[in-house]
C-alpha cells in the first residue's frame, strides 16, 4: 500500500483530473480519506458505482452530498454499462478551462489525462473497461486485482491512469471495516465471516427488517442479538447439522452472498447523516 501510494504521488503531477470510485452503498467507508491530500487542488469526480445494489433516495443525497463540495458526481452500474456514457462529459465538465486554453493556443490534438482512484473491488477495472469499450484494465471479482499503474486511452482526447487499489493504514473504526469487509472490498478472511454476519443481521433488523422478512420469511427482532438472528434465519432456511444444531456458518456465507449479489434488494449502509 505504502509503495502504491509513492507511486500515486509521483503521478498526479502528470494528469489534470482525478477521478475516485467509491461503492455507492457504503460511499464513506469506501473513500480513503488520503486521496483529498493526495489530489490536491485537481478538479474531482466522484463515481457513485453499484447504484444498482444501492437505494435509489440515499444516493440522491450521496450525489448532492458530493456535489455540495465541489465535485463533479456521476452513478454509475459498470457492470451493465449504466451512466458510464456521461463520463466523457465529464471530464469536459471539469475540465472546460483547461480545453478553452488548449483551443485558443491551437492545441486542440492536446488528450486530457485522468487518474482514476479506489479501494480494491470497488469496480474500478470493470469501469475503465466500459469507458474504454474493451478490456483494457484487469478485472476481478476479488479484491486487489491491480497491481501496478497503466496508461489506457480512450480516445484522442482522454487518457486515463489506471491505479492499484488502496486500502488506508488502519480504519476509523470497526464499523469501517465491517462495512467493507460486508461488500466484500477486503477479503472475507480477515474478519470471522459469522461474527461479521451476525452484527449485519443485527444492523439490518433496525435498518431494513423488510428486506429480512421478504428473502428469510421471519421478522428480526433486535432483542435476539446478531447471533440469535443468524441462527434463526439458519432455520428458516433448513439449515441444519448433525445433532440437531443450525449451520450458522453456511447462513453467513449465504446472507453476505445474498447481498452482495442485490437479492436482499436496493440496501445502502450509510446514509450522510451517519457519515458526517
Amino acid at each position: 500500500m505504502t509503495k502504491a501510494q509513492r507511486m500515486i504521488e509521483e503521478q498526479m503531477r502528470q494528469v489534470d483530473a482525478v477521478c475516485e470510485i467509491l461503492d455507492a452503498r457504503i460511499p464513506m467507508a469506501s473513500r480513503n480519506p488520503d486521496i483529498d491530500r493526495l489530489a490536491g487542488d485537481k478538479p474531482r469526480i466522484v463515481i457513485l458505482n453499484r447504484v444498482d445494489l444501492a437505494d435509489p433516495k440515499w444516493t440522491a443525497r450521496w450525489r448532492k452530498a458530493f456535489r455540495d463540495q465541489g465535485m463533479y458526481v456521476l452513478e454509475t452500474d459498470s457492470r451493465s454499462g449504466k451512466g458510464v456514457k456521461g463520463f466523457a462529459d465529464g471530464v469536459r465538465a471539469v475540465l472546460k478551462d483547461k480545453f478553452d486554453a488548449y483551443a485558443a493556443k491551437g492545441q486542440v490534438g492536446r488528450p486530457m489525462r485522468v487518474m482514476v482512484l479506489g479501494i480494491p473491488n470497488v469496480g474500478k477495472s470493470t469501469f475503465i473497461n466500459q469507458v474504454a469499450r474493451r478490456k483494457a484494465a484487469a478485472a476481478g471479482d476479488r479484491p486487489g486485482v491491480t497491481r501496478g499503474k497503466q496508461w489506457i486511452t480512450v480516445d484522442k482526447g482522454l487518457e486515463l491512469l489506471d491505479t492499484p487499489g488502496i486500502l488506508w493504514p488502519r480504519f476509523d473504526s470497526q464499523e469501517v471495516g465491517e462495512l467493507l469487509a460486508i461488500t466484500g472490498a477486503i477479503k472475507a478472511e480477515v474478519l470471522d465471516r459469522e461474527t461479521l454476519a451476525a452484527n449485519f443481521l443485527l444492523r439490518l433488523s433496525k435498518t431494513a427488517p423488510e428486506a429480512v422478512e421478504q428473502r428469510y420469511k421471519f421478522t428480526p427482532d433486535p432483542e435476539l442479538g446478531g447471533y440469535g438472528l443468524l441462527e434463526q434465519a439458519a432455520k428458516k432456511r433448513g439449515f441444519l447439522i448433525s445433532g440437531g444444531e443450525y449451520d450458522t456458518e453456511r447462513m453467513a456465507a449465504v446472507l453476505l452472498d445474498e447481498y452482495r449479489s442485490g437479492k436482499l434488494g436496493r440496501i445502502t449502509l450509510e446514509i450522510p447523516e451517519e457519515a458526517e
